[in-house]
């Protein structure tokens, strides 16, 4: 889950306060008036609920992540830190695994409604898919809905809820967490309930009476209703009457502003009373997909901090920066290709008459042409010459485990030299009996410098396989929205897995049949069932085989292809303090409430 912060500076102050006085001082805000800062990202938001299908990704979950607290957050070591000024958890039980939350009294939502069991209700039926259709679907379209782990409704007292695990679950403490608000999501479902109080005890009440019907336009809104193209100050105002509750927050900012593929504006929510106290008054997040562009914008005073996907240009730009400072490193993400089993493409059984060897045969052939090593050598390694070849789906490398499952995976088929493997591309193509040439529909993010250089690369090398490689590139991730597009239309898809946790477990949402974000409709029982048994292994030794067990099936499938961990860079104006860039998402945004001038640390 992405939740936030505590502040060493600020809690050391409230401690001196207790020893003086006995008791803590009221919450002072040290929003500097009049202050702003400007920062980019590749990619702008358009969605507000960053846990729904349509919704799970980073541009979404940066200014979600901003405007919103949480039970805890990553520190960029990375460890995980608990943030007990918005509200506590704890194990009440081992057996069954239960844990109850509780929100401080202090904590409301940006419009002064209270942060309570309504709202953790909603992210419970939601993120544990409590509510199924009649054709056997979630109600609530969450990006990894887990029916799996809890199926007995919570127990709400106010300000807390107490729910028990079916199962003893290894990453319960980053399982669980606030979204979107209960009372918002319901008064734009039913507009004629305008009391949010109402709101709450009638949303408590359908979950309690299982009454679908009432909770229907309610799933409706959560999956879709968040989705938010351009809208004024005015609008987002949650005091205003033309609010319609999409930008409602619960932390120390609230969007202010949203213009499409442009920009969002977040404003200090002067309701916040919890948790450490930001230093800007706004940040605004501008959307430039050029990363060279973002460099110029930072020497020019346009944008103080941005980050981008590197390549050997891009870093001698930021080295050159008059006023600016940068820092390099991995990320805890990894590029990958992901082919498509079920859209009537070549690698679709069905092309082939339901013939599953050959439309293997065809997967493993157009993997093999990936030139992975090329992509290494001529994108990555300018930026880290240490950059390795990933052959892990699960683990990092220079992980501890990381060695010992590569060498039981079964990559080992893709080894050799990019030449090596079109040759061996070739062969199978040949030995399955499938002729060429073999067209690929392939997306990649428009706009996307580094991702355009590995189509171009991609394309070429393919091509000496026999595969026609198609451009089928667009700006919006439109195919990981199932509303728009049930079926993947893209036969192979480079993207970026994002890490937002460390997490043993997680994979079952890209891996596991019928899996929310399996957008490439992979299904294969060994590893839903081995990926079920990694929930509950506390035995280190026995997560690893579990892990391998996985991993040896992916790769033999030929559903996914890593490629590199992504070198990380990120840079900044020098009247900017208190920068740092974090591995997991949200990357340098993770501590965005210690940005500050650096004339006001003087």
């Amino acid at each position: 889950m992405k939740t936030k912060r505590i502040l060493a500076s600020v809690a050391a102050i409230g401690v001196s306060a207790v020893v003086l006085s006995g008791c803590a001082l009221p919450y002072q805000s040290q929003v500097i008036e009049g202050t702003s800062i400007t920062v980019a990202w590749n990619d702008i938001a358009s969605e507000f609920n960053s846990a729904s299908a349509s919704g799970n990704n980073v541009a979404n979950a940066i200014p979600t992540y901003i405007a919103n607290s949480g039970f805890n957050y990553y520190d960029s070591t990375p460890s995980l830190l608990k943030s007990e000024d918005f509200g506590t958890y704890e194990k009440t039980s081992d057996s069954p695994l239960t844990v109850k939350y509780t929100v401080k009294d202090a904590v409301t939502w940006s419009d002064g409604v209270a942060v309570d069991g309504a709202d953790m209700l909603l992210a419970w039926v939601a993120g544990f898919g409590y509510f199924k259709n009649a054709d056997d679907t979630y109600m609530f379209l969450h990006a990894a809905p887990r029916d799996d782990l809890a199926s007995t409704l919570p127990t709400i007292d106010g300000k807390s809820l107490e729910f028990s695990y079916d199962k003893a679950y290894v990453d319960w403490e980053i399982n669980f967490g606030i979204g979107v608000s209960a009372h918002g999501t319901v008064m734009m479902a039913h507009p004629e309930i305008t009391d949010p109080a109402e709101a709450k005890a009638k949303f408590i009440e359908a979950v309690t009476n299982k009454d679908t019907a009432w909770l229907q336009p309610v799933a409706d809104i959560w999956n879709t209703g968040y989705q938010k193209t351009d809208a004024t100050a005015a609008e987002t105002d949650p005091t205003s009457g033309a609010s319609k509750y999409v930008f409602l927050s619960n932390g120390p900012y609230r969007v202010e502003e949203v213009q499409t593929d442009d920009h969002v504006t977040l404003v200090a929510n002067p309701l916040y009373t919890w948790g450490p106290s930001p230093k800007y008054e706004r940040i605004t997040i501008r959307e430039i997909a050029d990363p060279t562009a973002a460099v110029q914008a930072v020497d020019n005073g346009d944008v103080q901090v941005a980050s981008g996907q590197p390549t050997a240009d891009l870093l001698t730009l930021v080295q050159g920066l008059k006023n600016g400072d940068f820092v390099g490193g991995d990320e805890a993400a990894y590029e990958h290709v992901d082919l498509t089993f079920n859209n009537g493409g070549p690698f679709d059984p069905a092309t082939y008459g339901g013939d599953a060897a050959k439309a293997l045969a065809a997967r493993q052939a157009f993997l093999l042409t990936i030139p992975r090593d090329q992509i290494l050598d001529t994108i990555i390694k300018p930026l880290n010459p240490n950059a390795v070849l990933r052959n892990s789906l699960m683990t990092i490398p220079g992980s501890p485990n990381y060695d010992a499952i590569v060498a039981a995976n079964g990559s080992d088929f893709y080894s050799g030299t990019d030449a090596d493997r079109v040759a061996k591309a070739t062969q199978i193509l040949a030995d399955a009996g499938i002729s060429t040439p073999i067209d690929v529909k392939f997306w990649y993010p428009e706009g996307n410098v580094r991702r355009g250089q590995e189509f171009e690369l991609i394309q070429a090398n393919s091509l000496k396989a026999g595969f026609n490689v198609i451009d089928t590139s667009e700006p919006n991730w439109e195919f990981t929205d199932p509303t728009l597009f049930p079926i993947n239309p893209h036969d192979a898809v480079i993207f970026a897995w994002s890490s937002t946790s460390l997490a043993i477990t997680g994979n079952d949402q890209q891996y596991g049949t019928d899996k929310p974000s399996n957008f490439q409709d992979y299904a294969n029982t060994s590893v839903d069932e081995n990926l079920a048994a990694l929930e509950t292994e506390l035995d280190p030794a026995k997560q690893v085989e579990l892990q391998t067990a996985v991993e040896a099936s992916l790769w033999g499938d030929a559903a996914s292809l890593p490629i590199f961990q992504f070198p990380g860079l990120t840079w900044w104006d020098k009247g900017v303090t208190g920068v740092v860039p974090n591995p997991l998402s949200p990357n340098y945004f993770w501590n965005y409430w210690e940005w500050s001038p650096a004339d006001a640390a003087q």
